[in-house]
């Protein structure tokens, strides 16, 4: 993976997603005692980071794979995304989703044209469920995180984030599948002089964590954490380089996640899901590190069921 190829890509899927700002909190650079700028990926084409991968992983299949669809296997954001790509790209989407995920998003894949197949929530049964449409369709299988046109996608963020303020010293970034903290670390690598790459991640879900220390992919025992969008685990494409680059996997707590995300809805007024703020929350479990220092935070989404939230 070279910088060209990474440019490419970032050029590419230009015209179909946006620019997202880059915010800033007096009061939460006093708080944390560090210049901190907020790269919203909430206000993102169907509200996430996701888009982006999405995006390019369709862009880069033939015209004959564009024909037949592509399938996925998600219970969110990044069902959404592909079927919003699709949409775009005039290839059909097909979504398999657990039967137990949030009707909201369920609406929301229908809404940008996406075709649900509804399976046990287990992810045996979303694989194969994927498999078969796969095989009953010609479709394209592009997986969440673990394919490789999807993480130099999801690396599109730092690389506007870099291009924007260079002398980062450290970008904050969630960690569950593992695709969007690969594209940065490669991001970081190619975009910046010594920019280093920490992931926040749920104790609740703390495979990657655990991973970094066995040196394999290890899965979670439990996932009972409010962050839904981490629960997935790492795969082959995506570990291989966090296991290499990443500086450090900080764990967050419930109650610290629930800090986050209120900190940023009341300060900085802008709406986030709780997944998004676990980067957040690993700056505040991290002050000592980042003391003084020009830090970038990767606000991952903004897919949050408003008639439930934590606080």
């Amino acid at each position: 993976m070279d910088k060209s190829t990474l440019q490419r890509v970032h050029n590419l899927i230009k015209p179909y997603i946006h620019r997202t700002p880059v915010l800033t909190s007096q009061l939460l650079n006093t708080l944390c005692e560090a210049n901190i700028f907020f790269k919203c990926e909430n206000f993102q084409k169907m509200g996430a980071f996701k888009m982006r991968g999405g995006v390019n992983a369709i862009l880069n299949l033939t015209d004959e794979q564009k024909s037949r669809g592509v399938v996925t296997h998600s219970s969110g954001n990044f069902a959404q995304a592909l079927s919003l790509a699709g949409k775009h790209l005039n290839v059909k989407a097909y979504i398999v989703m657990p039967e137990n995920s949030p009707q909201v998003k369920k609406d929301a894949v229908k809404a940008y044209g996406g075709i649900i197949i509804e399976c046990d929530s287990n992810i045996n049964a979303r694989e194969t469920e994927a498999a078969r449409i796969q095989k009953e369709k010609g479709a394209a299988f592009i997986h969440p995180s673990n394919n490789d046109d999807v993480i130099h996608g999801q690396g599109t963020v730092a690389i506007e984030l870099l291009e924007d303020f260079s002398d980062l010293e450290y970008i904050f970034t969630p960690v569950g599948g593992g695709g969007l903290l690969a594209g940065t670390i490669l991001a970081a690598n190619h975009f910046s002089n010594d920019c280093k790459v920490i992931a926040g991640e749920p104790k609740e879900a703390d495979d990657a964590y655990r991973s970094l220390i066995s040196g394999n992919i290890e899965k979670n025992k439990t996932s009972d954490t409010i962050a839904d969008g981490l629960r997935s685990h790492l795969g082959d494409r995506n570990f291989p380089i966090i296991k290499e680059h990443v500086e450090d996997i900080i764990r967050v707590e419930e109650d610290d996640i629930i800090k986050a995300m209120r900190l940023i809805w009341e300060r900085m007024k802008i709406v986030i899901e709780p997944s998004a703020a676990v980067a957040f929350a690993a700056v505040l479990k991290d002050k000592k590190r980042i003391k003084n220092k020009k830090i970038g935070v990767i606000l991952s989404g903004g897919n949050v069921d408003v008639s439930n939230l934590p606080f």
